[in-house]
């Protein structure tokens, strides 16, 4: 029974790591934009449950994106600006 039990966690963790494998190369395949969508999407998910059972930090979240909102939107401004620089500044 032990060794069966062993046998399994190693396929367990095997499995763990493929897995881990996969979810890197997806990752770094993905761009900003898509981090951004996706984010977007789990947010719009969970922010009604967040509501419901955290206010204060629902508060605390969506100042913290709007201020990332406010930087992006100064960024997008500075390229649009210096698209010269701004090959070297995202390289």
């Amino acid at each position: 029974m032990y060794n069966h039990l062993v046998q399994d966690l190693r396929v367990l963790r095997r499995t763990r790591d493929d897995v881990d494998a996969v979810e890197t190369r997806l990752l770094r395949s993905m761009t900003i934009a898509d981090g951004l969508r996706i984010f977007a999407l789990l947010y719009e998910a969970y922010a009604p449950r967040l509501r419901a059972e955290e206010p204060d930090y629902l508060v605390e979240r969506e100042a913290a994106l709007i201020e990332r909102q406010r930087r992006l939107l100064r960024l997008a401004e500075w390229l649009k600006a210096h698209p010269d620089d701004s090959r070297r500044v995202l390289a």
